[in-house]
């Protein structure tokens, strides 16, 4: 096909605007016809201040183009007002894109109330609120669109966004309940789950990944998927890079059991193989299980086999909402299997507590409402002084459709379902932490997984509990802190009016709790899982994701007729390539992978030419001094920090800056690319002109110099020449060799030419040094040495730190060669060029010791770190230049 799909006549809503990826839909969508409004709080990423001019200046841009555009800088929890904008402007609401998003990244033992609820007052309350505030509309002229924002940190959990991944997976349970309630009215919803370049992003990713995700990829997906002339709903798509891909939930068959006191957590643990069997018979539902069936079934059944033995024999166990129903079969199931039991409920946990009591077990009462949870744990501490397991149960129920949905009825049920959740668990997780041992297992339901009619507000928070188990899962792992969740299909007082007499018989409460109490047990099966039960069945559901499509961008980029044309293949899960993607991780590396191959595929079906890179970069005084300090340079070094200073200048190793500057395409000269897998191995630098200019505007340019076939990697020698832009005189040659994992066995050479100093062995001689010097790094280098363009979180946050294997931030590989280079000029004068290869990491605060030894103009050198005895440079040298006069 090749019409193209416009959208005239149609008045199109973004949040979140002012730019990134709520920019590129504004420009699109001007650009081809629709009426936009362009909202945008103009606020920082924490959810600061706003400033109105980020959203006039994309208006601006839209008009420019011969579009129609409208500015609003109203918060997205003023969702009216902001349609009211496009109701004053245009007349109606089309179309909703609600992309506004702000980050309050802080590990679970860390993070406060107010870190929870302004990621959910700005991510979910937003999308409900202006989606609401258009809902009439899109009843009315019987046509409407929504997208909504969720990630990879919410499908799959990520560390240190315990309130990101519960905001964003909760906006999946919004999308899907939207889907059904707007199906007989041609309003459809979908979830995309973009990874795109923004300003969310650009200080969490390198440049080299940045680059594969421009907004623009993106775009069009959310196009094609609001056109009119398209009724796709109730779908997840994850896209980035040129890469679509589908999502939806997968449920293995499970196993049934038959329903009476044989059904134990002892019996449920000998068959668990099968619960978790997805070799067959999975099934790809939008709603619960038909437990009626299993019912019927169910009479046939014998009565289970009892597996290994499963106690809490000392163990001290919190149960909220347990004062009835499911929640005081959990307690008097634990409190059988010797838990002593905290029995929480507003209402009558007395009740529950006598039952234990009265079969000679140990119990108390705790009547805190779990909006509080360090005083609900605090009943634990004080009674038994532990807490070791806790089950998140408490709940109601406030059901209306999104048109009759009223702020107080969205707000309490997000409060005591959403937050409570948190709030106890959090204040359980320290105690988890020091005992290194826990259990956490949360209610999700069928309701927020699939979505369902008239629980807008249920179905939100029930999916951002699953939001929120699959991250706390991950921050717990190292600590063997297990967190998972469980869907329950029982009969209680909340479902009570929901389900026939007969159908409560066959959901009695008693056949939920062998999985919930299995889960809370040491031999809980896995964390970060999702189980569904019912009338003595149960199941494990997860993602599927399509193989999906890399689209090859034009001359306009990647666009919305192309992803109409690839549409079926994108959709397609049953061709073979349907993955399951557990982390965020292995989610974004297929991604990433896909596009770099598909990249070299379209490169060698090119002209062939050479590939280079190339960019700009410009520094003055006040750059050099920051890198100085970087590098380890006090404020007493004047020549490093006082440019009015005669001798004023760079420490020499501040040449290997602008390389950075000029990304090398690695993905066109490699196959299955992935920068996540890149590492960079050694470094040479060559300085070219002394003195190094204090200002100046700098033009790099990379390419190639060797590429090795290391079987299961690929080793690439990248060289950099850069060049004064008004003089043309060079200044630097660097080469970064960097080692590519998974990107071997392309049946290339399989060692590296002879480059002379750039790869020159440098093996220290035999006897004693002939120079030691020792630095200890300040604990803040880190911090100071990134402000000169590496922003990689690695580098600053402890939670992305311990991501990456490490117990606290580590410094920079170059900051390491820049703190080497200054102590070697400091004793043989500048160099004429270096190299090291980079063999450990060093932590901010430890101590560097440099060992030399002179060999004639060359100076080989190894960096140690003292206090863990390891090396962080070795392979190193510094050739001296035959001039004496070149010292500072």
């Amino acid at each position: 096909m090749s019409d193209k799909l416009r959208y005239d006549g149609k008045v199109v809503v973004v949040t979140g605007a002012g730019g990134g990826l709520g920019k590129a839909y504004a420009l699109f969508f001007g650009a081809r016809g629709a009426s936009v409004v362009v909202n945008d709080l103009g606020g920082s990423l924490q959810g600061g201040d706003g400033n109105a001019r980020v959203a006039d200046g994309v208006v601006k841009e839209i008009e420019a183009l011969g579009g129609k555009a409208v500015a609003n800088y109203d918060s997205v929890e003023n969702g009216d007002k902001i349609v009211e904008t496009a109701i004053k402007a245009f007349g109606t609401v089309h179309i909703v894109i609600n992309n506004a998003g702000i980050l309050r990244d802080k590990s679970l033992k860390n993070m406060s109330d107010q870190d929870w609820n302004l990621i959910q007052q700005v991510h979910v309350f937003g999308s409900y609120k202006v989606t609401k505030a258009a809902w009439p509309y899109f009843r009315k002229q019987k046509f409407g669109r929504v997208i909504n924002t969720a990630s990879a940190a919410g499908l799959y959990g990520n560390f240190g966004q315990t309130n990101y991944s519960a905001a964003k997976l909760g906006l999946v349970g919004f999308t899907e309940t939207l889907a059904k309630e707007g199906a007989k009215y041609n309003i459809t919803a979908n979830v995309i789950v973009p990874l795109a370049a923004s300003r969310m992003t650009e200080t969490i990713l390198p440049p080299d990944v940045l680059a594969m995700l421009a907004p623009e990829y993106i775009v069009p997906v959310v196009g094609y998927l609001v056109h009119e002339s398209v009724t796709e709903s109730n779908g997840i798509y994850e896209t980035a890079a040129g890469v679509v891909t589908k999502v939806r939930w997968e449920r293995s068959n499970g196993a049934e059991f038959k329903a009476d006191e044989t059904f134990t957590p002892s019996a449920l643990l000998a068959r668990i193989d099968e619960v978790q069997n997805f070799d067959e018979n999975c099934d790809h539902p939008t709603g619960s299980k038909d437990l009626m069936s299993v019912v019927e079934r169910n009479a046939d059944l014998k009565p289970s086999q009892q597996g290994p033995e499963v106690s809490f024999k000392d163990q001290v166990v919190i149960v909220t909402g347990a004062g009835a129903g499911i929640g005081q079969q959990y307690a008097l199931t634990f409190a059988k299997l010797g838990a002593k039991v905290v029995c929480n409920d507003l209402g009558n946990p007395e009740e529950t507590v006598e039952l234990i009591k009265k079969a000679g077990g140990q119990a108390v009462a705790d009547k805190n409402n779990v909006t509080d949870g360090a005083a609900v744990v605090k009943t634990a501490i004080d009674n038994f002084g532990a807490v070791h397991v806790v089950v998140n149960n408490a709940g109601i129920i406030r059901d209306k459709s999104m048109v009759n949905m009223t702020d107080e009825l969205w707000q309490v049920i997000q409060q005591v379902h959403l937050f409570g959740t948190f709030s106890v668990t959090r204040a359980a997780w320290p105690y988890f932490l020091k005992q290194k041992y826990g259990r956490v297992v949360n209610t999700t339901s069928t309701s927020g997984i699939y979505g369902n009619f008239g629980q807008a507000n249920y179905a939100t928070a029930k999916a951002g509990i699953l939001g929120f188990t699959k991250s706390a899962a991950i921050e717990g792992a190292k600590y063997n802190i297990y967190v998972n969740a469980i869907a329950p299909t029982a009969g209680t007082g909340m479902t009570s009016g929901v389900f026939t007499e007969e159908m409560l018989e066959a959901l009695k409460p008693q056949y939920i709790a062998p999985i919930t109490v299995l889960l809370c047990s040491e031999q809980a099966p896995g964390s970060g899982l999702c189980f569904e039960s019912g009338a003595g069945w149960v199941a494990q559901t997860r993602w599927q994701r399509t193989g999906g499509v890399a689209i090859a961008p034009g001359k306009d980029g990647v666009t919305v007729e192309q992803i109409r044309d690839n549409w079926a293949a994108i959709t397609n899960f049953d061709d073979g390539r349907a993955t399951h993607p557990e982390t965020a991780a292995e989610s974004n590396m297929y991604i990433f992978q896909m596009a770099a191959e598909a990249a070299q595929s379209r490169s060698e079906e090119g002209s062939g030419s050479e590939i280079t890179s190339t960019g700009e970069y410009t520094y003055d005084e006040k750059t050099i001094s920051l890198y100085n300090l970087g590098v380890g340079a006090s404020a007493k070094d004047l020549k490093y920090t006082f440019e009015n200073n005669e001798n004023f200048g760079p420490v020499p190793t501040f040449g290997v800056i602008p390389m950075f500057f000029a990304h090398f395409p690695y993905e066109e000269v490699v196959q299955n690319f992935n920068p996540m897998k890149l590492l960079h191995g050694e470094q040479f630098l060559e300085i070219k002109k002394w003195p190094i200019p204090n200002e100046a505007t700098l033009v790099t340019e990379g390419k190639l110099l060797d590429l090795v076939d290391k079987e299961k990697a690929a080793v690439a020698m990248v060289e950099y020449t850069t060049k004064d832009k008004e003089t043309g005189e060079p200044l630097f040659y660097n080469v970064m060799s960097t080692f590519l994992r998974g990107s071997g066995g392309f049946g290339g050479k399989k060692q590296a030419d002879d480059h002379g100093a750039v790869t020159a062995a440098n093996k220290p001689p035999s006897r004693q040094p002939d120079y030691v010097v020792e630095y200890k790094t300040p604990e803040d280098l880190a911090a100071i040495y990134r402000l000169s363009g590496d922003f990689n979180p690695l580098h600053i946050d402890p939670e992305f730190a311990a991501v990456g294997g490490f117990d606290r931030p580590i410094l920079h590989g170059l900051a390491t060669l820049g703190v080497s280079g200054r102590l070697l000029v400091e004793k043989y004068g500048v160099f004429k060029n270096i190299k090291v290869r980079f063999s450990g990491h060093v932590f901010p605060g430890e101590t560097l010791q440099v060992n030399a030894w002179k060999e004639g103009s060359k100076v080989i050198f190894v960096t140690k770190v003292l206090e863990r005895g390891t090396t962080a440079i070795s392979a190193a040298a510094i050739e001296l230049p035959t001039d004496s006069k070149s010292k500072l």
